[in-house]
């Protein structure tokens, strides 16, 4: 399965065929439905045929775009979509396989039917793939239609997640907004875009690992994190703080520069309403850092440091993912 995971996005990411791109999508598609379905229960399953549905339905309308624009160029090269209606349907299509509004829905649904590693894969390494066919046709892609779909990504996200109890709910309405803010942004700078991704999927894998090593679905749970692991509470804290954009961390980079590149080509506007809407983003960070770290539920336990005797052994990959999602601001570009 991790093998067709990795071959899927590697043939999307090394063609300049679309049917070889296609194929690269598709298997990425297959591969990780075996992984949802693991424990195989009922809710598992709901989760894999609702992803399968949405999914299908996306290949067939960018199987239907590359006909399409083939028929009407005479060539199947990925970097040119030069017709305008192909252009329409590939960003919807890119659209619904991303997670971005108004095909949001399925997102929060299928993320919570499955367990935490499945949902880690499904917000990190499976916006890879349509990630990388956005950036390469971005030449070709209409504007308006980027700004419409980033903006109501980011809205809709951040009052979608306001209401949420369950963690994996909250990080799904996370990613659609990210995706937002990378989609925003790939026609004016797809660096940006790349930039973007590779630090969201540094912070979510961050985070889904530690709620995976002190399994931890729900925000009510976090009031006895504290009791339990002091320091995974804190990584916890940084990663979303950083995650909602707050200086002097890693998230606050990417959030600046797109920011500065919009206000620079003119989309004043389309700025002001992402940075509104990273404010409802920041709120539900917040209220998970709150429970975690000001908050104690009540216990029978008379020791608070249960931590110090007994602490759950992090995995290899936190300390270094942490690294990357709260402590690279030095490094961002000047200009």
């Amino acid at each position: 399965i991790s093998f067709s995971l990795l071959l899927g996005t590697s043939l999307t990411l090394v063609s300049n065929h679309w049917l070889m791109a296609w194929m690269g999508l598709e298997i990425n598609t297959l591969a990780i439905i075996p992984m949802m379905t693991y424990p195989n229960n009922m809710r598992n399953t709901e989760s894999a045929i609702k992803y399968f549905l949405m999914q299908a339905t996306a290949s067939m309308i960018i199987m239907f775009a590359i006909i399409y624009n083939a028929w009407m160029t005479n060539q199947w090269t990925l970097f040119q979509v030069s017709n305008e209606w192909a252009t329409m349907f590939m960003t919807l299509a890119l659209a619904m396989k991303l997670g971005l509004a108004p095909f949001h829905f399925w997102v929060p649904e299928v993320t919570q039917g499955i367990p935490l590693t499945s949902g880690m894969i499904l917000l990190t390494w499976q916006k890879i793939a349509p990630t990388s066919i956005l950036y390469q046709i971005s030449p070709s892609l209409n504007m308006n239609l980027l700004i419409l779909l980033a903006v109501s990504s980011t809205l809709l996200g951040g009052w979608g997640g306001l209401n949420q109890t369950h963690l994996r709910k909250i990080l799904a309405y996370s990613s659609i907004t990210h995706m937002g803010w990378m989609t925003v942004i790939v026609l004016i700078n797809p660096s940006l875009t790349i930039l973007n991704l590779l630090i969201y999927i540094a912070a979510t894998m961050a985070i889904f690992l530690c709620l995976n090593l002190t399994s931890t679905t729900k925000i009510n749970a976090l009031s006895n994190l504290w009791n339990k692991s002091a320091p995974m509470t804190i990584t916890l804290m940084i990663i979303l703080l950083s995650l909602g954009g707050l200086p002097p961390l890693t998230g606050f980079m990417p959030k600046w520069l797109i920011l500065q590149e919009l206000i620079i080509y003119n989309n004043i506007t389309t700025a002001m309403l992402l940075a509104f809407s990273a404010l409802l983003n920041l709120f539900f960070y917040m209220r998970i850092i709150y429970m975690s770290t000001l908050t104690m539920f009540p216990s029978n336990n008379s020791s608070k440091f249960q931590w110090f005797h007994s602490s759950p052994k992090p995995t290899s990959l936190i300390p270094s993912m942490t690294i990357i999602s709260a402590m690279l601001l030095p490094l961002s570009p000047l200009v």
